[in-house]
């Protein structure tokens, strides 16, 4: 599917609709075209690319990869960022991502995906508002839409981070395998999603990006608008993600406690019950010449024997504080 939306900074969105507005794009040579392309076929896709905006045949194949890592490409008349977007936006913890390229030149933005991009449809939504309200040029389009990514990174980990303050308390009061389950698979996600964050730093923090090639605008400020929200981002992922591996470490010895403790009570009634075991194991020995067994009190002697001396060391563990 193409969709296509026509604007300009003086009359605002001028028009929505399919490919049939390229023509009134390049009638128009104050206006600035936004295709949004989702989930076509790739060569019909590329053919239109390369054939309307000029675009690099390595760069369109790129774009069109299932996995690639985020990366910025800068050209003649046109800049290539791919970006990881979050995939869902459903309000609840979700790590998946999908690919979003975006392909920026003087006149036109290009924004290409597989799937759902939530904030690209935010954006294209709001897109009249935002041009009514500030004007709006392809470069700045284009930061604002990496910046909306790298804020939909910050409002999940700060999701992330309540998520983990709550299995801690959880881990202490009523520890089980379900806790270390979500929290190994909390560390998973945390370090791929320090990886795409890295990327996405490196990409903004580039030399390159100083505004289109080929004009005198700058945007500096923007690019490190977006460099700012894609550096918390990472510190963030990086910050949790230690949160997690220690709360897994701290699962783990608190399971080991619990162990030991349970070990040390059995390993106490273990040392209890072998002298009484012992002793009742020599008197349940059929002998008949074993004079305890003529004696009128010897059971009652041999229970207060046993009574001693599981007393004994009972208030022995007691007092070196095993117990």
């Amino acid at each position: 599917m193409f969709r296509l939306q026509l604007w300009s900074n003086h009359g605002g969105v001028l028009a929505s609709g399919d490919e049939s507005l390229l023509n009134q794009w390049r009638a128009t040579p104050d206006s600035f075209l936004w295709l949004d392309a989702v989930d076509n076929e790739p060569r019909s896709e590329a053919e239109l690319f390369k054939r309307e905006f000029k675009l690099h045949q390595l760069a369109i194949s790129d774009a069109q990869r299932q996995r690639h890592p985020p990366k910025l490409e800068i050209f003649t008349d046109t800049w290539f960022i791919l970006l990881k977007e979050l995939a869902s936006d459903n309000g609840e913890i979700n790590f998946a991502t999908s690919q979003l390229a975006i392909f920026t030149g003087a006149r036109f933005i290009i924004t290409r995906r597989s799937g759902d991009a939530p904030t690209v449809d935010g954006i294209w939504q709001n897109l009249a508002d935002i041009v009514q309200e500030t004007g709006y040029t392809p470069a700045q389009l284009s930061l604002n839409i990496a910046k909306q990514v790298a804020d939909r990174y910050v409002q999940l980990l700060l999701d992330v981070e309540h998520h983990l303050e709550e299995l801690e308390e959880e881990m202490f009061e009523k520890p089980n395998d379900t806790i270390l389950s979500e929290l190994v698979s909390y560390q998973t996600h945390l370090r791929k999603m320090i990886r795409f964050l890295s990327y996405h730093k490196q990409i903004f923090d580039s030399d390159d990006l100083r505004g289109l090639p080929g004009t005198a605008q700058d945007y500096v400020h923007e690019q490190k608008d977006v460099y700012e929200h894609s550096e918390r981002g990472f510190s963030l992922a990086t910050l949790y993600y230690q949160n997690a591996s220690d709360l897994i470490d701290g699962y783990i010895s608190v399971a080991s406690h619990r162990l030991n403790q349970i070990m040390k009570v059995l390993t106490v009634i273990t040392v209890i019950f072998v002298p009484l075991s012992f002793i009742a194991g020599i008197y349940g020995m059929n002998f008949e010449n074993m004079p305890e067994l003529k004696s009128k009190s010897g059971y009652f002697i041999l229970l207060g024997s046993m009574f001693l001396i599981a007393t004994t060391l009972l208030l022995a563990f007691k007092r070196k504080k095993w117990l």
